[in-house]
């Protein structure tokens, strides 16, 4: 994790230092466009491909990756951070025969992840790539990370210690791996455990395995002075020992499938929306290890691990949620944007923001920033009374989630990437 410094001049993957949607930075641009007092486009680049990666930032670099549309070519591409200049233009792999992707996914949604002299990218299970971030220089590769993905790939990879994680829940397989960031090797992998209960009379499970998939990204966090990977997979939210992968506990929720966003925690307990097609947020209380229960009835009292409350309305699908002193926020798919007491589940004010949304919110000092598909930012102030406090249009649109470098804000609609700044 990223110390807490003054200011943050690193986003080093999906989410930020912390992977929570949050930055410390303040003085962050409030409005852009024409007016008074509004911030400034100081750069914008078109990005070739087609491709809803977010961009990670370190130091003068920042980086995207991207795919050609029918997803036979993907590629890293680097820019500098203060110029928007291309300064590398990679292509990592050649694929032969992609997997079908949906039209609302693409071949280069993932995010990767960057530190100092590396760039870790993934493209699912056509291939993950470490890159020498001054050099160009592909360092390894692994393309036989095997995973029908359906529908597309959409869960990034995370950095912790010496690994590198990654989901892979598809059709066909569903688990988790830890790879030696120094090597690629395989440290291990776990197969979901959950029984999925969905094979029909002929063997096969129920609409082809669809309802085993999901494109959530891992988190690591220290429960009850633990470190802990959370890992939302179909059907279920599991949490691991993060050097060797033992199963620590497991919570079901059957009625949901294809989680697609990234835990957060806060007061000792973990939050995550359980997926579709109409799932609920989920706060729960870690458990010990070997226990796993039903979200639906919470299980024997004598359990640690408990689901302390639930939210049914307004949970997102793919937006993430966002943990700020005792409050949760979310901004739900269709434009209902929520929040709650986070101890207690109390709705504390739910309001109606307009348009769609597959982007994660960011939170900034005093504020939460919301991207919608339609290219609208909107800015709430933080707290128990609902404030809009701007509104901004710019470009085609956000499917990718934010940066923040400094006091500038990074952000990539469908075809270009934009710096912002006051």
């Amino acid at each position: 994790m990223a110390s807490l410094e003054a200011e943050e001049e690193s986003w080093p993957e999906f989410r930020g230092p912390r992977g929570n949607g949050t930055t410390l930075n303040a003085g962050l641009p409030l409005r852009w466009g024409v007016g008074t007092n509004s911030a400034s486009v100081k750069w914008e680049t078109a990005i070739h491909g087609r491709a809803w990666s977010s961009p990670v930032i370190w130091g003068k670099q920042l980086w995207v990756t991207t795919a050609t549309e029918d997803g036979h070519e993907l590629f890293a591409v680097c820019l500098g951070k203060d110029t928007g200049e291309i300064t590398s233009d990679l292509k990592l792999f050649d694929v032969a025969k992609p997997q079908y992707c949906i039209p609302f996914n693409t071949y280069a949604s993932p995010t990767p992840a960057v530190e100092e002299g590396r760039l870790y990218a993934t493209f699912g299970a056509a291939g993950t790539a470490c890159i020498d971030t001054q050099t160009g220089k592909v360092l390894w590769t692994r393309r036989d990370l095997e995973c029908n993905h359906y529908r597309g790939a959409g869960s990034s990879l995370i950095i912790y210690d010496n690994f590198v994680f990654l989901n892979f829940d598809g059709s066909d397989r569903q688990y988790v791996v830890a790879l030696d960031k120094r090597t690629g090797a395989t440290v291990w992998r776990k197969d979901r455990s959950i029984d999925f209960d969905d094979l029909g009379p002929d063997g096969k499970p129920f609409s082809e395995g669809d309802l085993r998939k999901a494109f959530a990204t891992c988190q690591v966090a220290l429960l009850e002075g633990q470190a802990t990977l959370l890992s939302q997979g179909s059907k279920a939210l599991y949490a691991y020992e993060p050097s060797a992968g033992a199963e620590l506990w497991r919570v079901e929720d059957r009625s949901s499938y294809s989680g697609s966003t990234r835990p957060v925690t806060g007061h000792g307990l973990v939050f995550v929306p359980s997926g579709f097609p109409s799932g609920e947020v989920l706060a729960i209380r870690p458990g010990q290890a070997g226990e796993h229960l039903d979200a639906k009835t919470n299980g024997p009292l004598t359990l640690q691990l408990r689901v302390v409350w639930k939210a049914k309305q307004h949970a997102p699908k793919k937006p993430s949620l966002i943990f700020m002193d005792d409050l949760l926020y979310a901004i739900e798919d269709n434009g209902i944007a929520t929040c709650w007491d986070a101890l207690t589940g109390e709705v504390v004010w739910t309001e109606h923001i307009g348009g769609h949304f597959s982007a994660s919110p960011l939170a900034a000092p005093g504020r939460i920033y919301l991207f919608s598909e339609e290219g609208k930012t909107t800015v709430l102030a933080q707290g128990r009374q609902f404030s809009k406090l701007a509104e901004s249009d710019l470009g085609d649109g956000f499917m990718s989630s934010p940066a923040v470098s400094g006091k500038a804000l990074f952000l990539r609609s469908r075809t270009r990437l934009y710096r912002i700044e006051q």
